[in-house]
């Protein structure tokens, strides 16, 4: 079981599972490729909820958080190919190709990419190094395969080009709004600030405005107060439920649960 391989560190990514895994909580930095070889990969974020099989690729725009669901299917093991088009290596390529974006993208944050041959035969160029993990390659050959399938998807969807080259901060969104959809994500505070287009003093003066409380003393009643709906009103276990509503351990839960109601989840 590998989780996963670094090909070329930062860049090219390869992972194969034998058993389902499920990252409840994945912060998407970076604008990334991924190539599906065999098994399910679904992502459920905010807004959406999609997957893909064998042969699929997808195009996940950064800053974003997702729950990732990785399952094999028909006895294989999953497999995928992952590429990170990091921020600082798309402006590279901006430069080299004169490449300059028109407007800031406002399109869908994934894009689930349509069969194409050049993009098959890249992610075949790419399976010698996958097969080969043990050989040491160079930052130099990363950045050639990086630029490779970059100009690839602009030939292929000459619309990507904001999507990819939009280097702007996120915009200022509503928090209050952010929060209620997104405060079962075990993330640090400050990615909640830089998610909603905030510094994190500003996110924190505006945070106190809408809520009456600071964030981290929020995110505990918010999902104390999920875990006590879904206890006793949907009837689901303390064991189900906990990684789901952001909390690192079933112990780390139940003391935080007697804490705040008198009785442990279980009771």
């Amino acid at each position: 079981m590998t989780n996963p391989t670094e090909i070329i560190p930062g860049v090219l990514f390869y992972s194969y599972y034998s058993s389902v895994r499920k990252d409840k909580v994945a912060f998407l930095e970076h604008t990334t490729l991924v190539m599906q070889v065999s098994g399910r990969f679904a992502m459920e974020t905010a807004t959406e909820k999609f997957s893909m099989e064998t042969g699929q690729m997808l195009l996940i725009r950064r800053n974003q958080l997702g729950e990732l669901t990785k399952t094999p299917l028909n006895g294989e093991q999953y497999q995928t190919i992952v590429i990170c088009l990091k921020e600082d290596m798309l402006r590279q390529i901006a430069l080299e190709s004169n490449i300059e974006t028109e407007k800031r993208y406002v399109g869908p944050p994934n894009i689930l990419l349509p069969a194409n041959d050049f993009l098959q035969a890249f992610f075949q160029s790419v399976l010698p190094y996958v097969r080969h993990s043990e050989e040491r390659i160079t930052d130099a050959v990363g950045m050639l395969k990086v630029k490779e399938v970059v100009l690839l998807l602009l030939h292929i969807m000459p619309e990507l080009k904001n999507f990819l080259f939009d280097f702007s901060e996120p915009y200022k969104i509503d928090l209050e709004k952010f929060m209620l959809s997104n405060f079962h994500f075990n993330v640090p505070v400050e990615k909640f600030a830089r998610l909603t287009g905030r510094s994190l003093a500003g996110f924190k003066r505006d945070f106190q405005k809408a809520f009456g409380m600071p964030p981290r003393h929020w995110l505990q009643e918010k999902r104390l107060m999920e875990a006590r709906h879904l206890i006793e009103e949907k009837k689901r276990k303390p064991s189900a439920i906990y990684l789901d509503l952001g909390f690192e351990s079933l112990s780390h839960f139940s003391h935080s649960f007697k804490k705040k109601f008198g009785k442990a989840p279980t009771a």
